[in-house]
This record gives structure tokens, C-alpha cells and sequence, in this order.
């Protein structure tokens, strides 16, 4: 199948973990693409395997408008995927809704004023809170139980509004967790897979907070990238939400041992510590419309994500253990924990 036209695209939070795979595909499909990153989460590295003529990195705040302004013009599409995460709303609310929900508007005012023909909104399954019914579809209630969540809905209704109010372009994609190389297991972006995995690689514990009964959803990184690209470059798309999700639930008590069968340490240690604030305790995903209408299906299972992930911490060659000498193990509090 041949490549689409190529097109001149914005990425915002391109240098990030989901950001910087997206890139990558665009950038294999021949479009040229600007990432825009204050590189607060976002990471030159996570690039540096890209052709910095077709891929070009602006180290901006997406909330400076002036720049903003300029990047934007002669666009063709625009995917919004800057943020500040959900355990960084728990120390820093003002901030984080400032970002995730603020710049949105902003950020849509000067995409509509450009012309851009279409904006792609990147939210987040934290939108729904706990499931009242699985598997989650779009119509689910959204209640969510962070100022991550809210500032992302906030960025949702904002990004459905413009189209509501000025026929203005729009999609909003909803990740179910993702994971998969170049994910982050630092500071208060720091999440559970990478978090399990690097610790378990040196022995240390994996912290579960909670009883591990709680529920995820996890996709591998490729796939979701996948699934926002096709949001912004098929036609029936315009307008709609749509879940990108694996579509399999697990608890974290079966993920830890999951991660310690693929490791082959069938006697990790696993440790409970209290529940975290404002913690989810199910989410899973039913993508079918972005099936139906995207043309979208996940491709790599929970277990051949978790190897590929582990091969390519291992062949990184990095320290394990200079890696997790930036985790944070109670990562929603200001100061570090040990």
C-alpha cells in the first residue's frame, strides 16, 4: 500500500514516551513533521534515531502563543499530546490544569485562526474514573477522580465545542495505558510497567499500592501511536471520540507476576504498600468504533510487549540501577520517596 501525500504536521509533547513513536511513524510515512517539547517530560533522545531535517524539535512551552502562533502556520494537522501527568496533578493542580486544559483552548484558537485543517486531541481513559460497566465504550460516564482527569476532559469538551460551535475539525482519542520503550519510570511521570520491570531486573521489589486488584488496560506504545495517526488522517473520524485499547483487562497483582514469568525470576518479590490518591480501580477499553470507523486493531499482545520491552532495556546497555536512581517510588508527593 503506498504512503499518503505527505504532509506537514505538529506534534506537541513529540519528544515524549507516546509522542516520539508517533513521530517515528510519521516520519516513515515521509511526512514532515514539527515536535514542539519544553522537554519538561519530553526527552531529545527519544528522537535522536530521526532525520532532525524531516523531524524537527522546537523546545517550546506550548504555552507560548507567540511561538506557537508561528510553528502553526502552514500546518496540515495538528496532534495534541503535551501534558503533565496524573500523579504530577496531585502535588501541582494549577499547574497541571494550566497545561492539560488551558494551553487546549489555547492551542485550538490558534489551530481554527491558521486553518488547520484538522486537530487531533490526545486525552486519556483517566477521563472515565472507575468503570461502572466493562468493557468501556465512549458513552461510559466520565467521572474522573484527578485534577489529570478533569483538566483532560476539560481539553475534550473545549476540542468537541470548536467543532460543535465553528465546525471546526476535531477528534479527541482516548489511550487506554500504554507502555513500551522509551516510557517513563522517573519522577512523578514514572509508571507502573517500566517501574515493575527495572526493579525487578536488579532484585528489587515491585510496589503494588493497594491489594493489586485493581485493572488496567495495556496497550503497546506502536499500537497506540497507530491508532492516533489513523484519528487524524481518515475522513469519517471528524468530529467523533474514540478508545484506543487493547481491549484486555488485568490486574496488577497478575501483571507483576506476568513481568516476573518474563523475566524469568519466578520468585520477584512483590510488596503491598498503602492505595495512592485518587487511584482508579478498573479500566478497560472496547475500541470497536475505532475498529469500525479507523480501521483499528491492536496487534501486540500484553506479553510480546513486555519482552520487546525488556529486550530493549537490555540492549540500551544502560545501568538499571542509574535508571532507578530517579524513580520515585510515592511519585504523586513532592519530595522523593524511598
Amino acid at each position: 500500500m503506498s504512503n499518503p501525500t505527505p504532509k506537514r504536521i505538529l506534534v506537541t509533547g513529540g519528544a515524549g514516551f507516546i509522542g516520539s513513536e508517533l513521530s517515528t511513524q510519521l516520519a516513515a510515512q515521509q511526512h514532515e513533521v514539527i515536535v514542539v517539547d519544553n522537554l519538561v517530560n519530553g526527552k531529545r533522545a527519544n528522537l535522536a534515531h530521526l532525520n532532525p531535517d524531516q523531524v524537527r524539535l522546537a523546545e517550546v512551552d506550548i504555552r507560548n502563543r507567540e511561538a506557537l502562533t508561528t510553528l502553526i502556520k502552514g500546518v496540515d494537522i495538528v496532534f495534541h499530546l503535551a501534558c503533565l501527568g496524573v500523579r504530577h496533578s496531585l502535588h501541582n493542580p494549577f499547574d497541571n490544569h494550566d497545561v492539560n486544559a488551558t494551553a487546549t483552548l489555547n492551542l485550538l484558537d490558534m489551530a481554527r485562526r491558521a486553518d488547520v485543517p484538522r486537530f487531533v486531541y490526545v486525552s486519556s481513559s483517566e477521563v472515565y474514573g472507575t468503570a461502572r460497566w466493562a468493557p468501556m465504550t465512549e458513552e461510559h460516564p466520565t467521572y474522573p477522580m484527578t485534577v489529570y482527569g478533569g483538566g483532560k476532559l476539560a481539553g475534550e469538551c473545549y476540542t468537541r465545542a470548536f467543532w460543535e460551535s465553528y465546525s471546526y475539525p476535531t477528534v479527541v482519542v482516548r489511550p487506554f495505558n500504554s507502555f513500551g520503550p522509551r516510557s517513563h519510570h522517573e519522577g512523578d511521570s514514572g509508571e507502573v510497567i517500566p517501574k515493575f520491570m527495572l526493579r525487578s531486573m536488579i532484585g528489587k521489589p515491585m510496589v503494588i499500592f493497594g491489594d493489586g486488584t485493581q485493572t488496567r488496560d495495556f496497550t503497546f506504545v506502536s499500537d497506540t501511536a497507530r491508532g492516533i495517526l489513523l484519528a487524524g488522517t481518515t475522513d469519517g473520524a471528524i468530529g467523533k471520540t474514540f478508545n484506543v485499547g487493547q481491549g484486555r483487562e488485568i490486574t496488577i497483582n497478575e501483571l507483576a507476576q506476568t513481568i516476573a514469568q518474563v523475566l524469568d525470576r519466578p520468585d520477584a518479590e512483590i510488596i503491598h504498600d498503602d492505595p495512592r490518591p485518587g487511584d482508579v480501580l478498573r479500566l478497560y477499553a472496547d475500541s470497536s468504533q475505532a475498529n469500525t470507523i479507523l480501521g483499528f486493531t491492536p496487534t501486540i499482545s500484553l506479553l510480546e510487549g513486555l519482552k520487546k520491552l525488556h529486550e530493549w532495556y537490555v540492549e540500551r546497555g544502560e545501568s538499571v540501577e542509574n535508571l532507578l536512581a530517579e524513580e520515585r517510588v510515592h511519585n504523586w508527593k513532592v519530595e522523593s520517596s524511598t
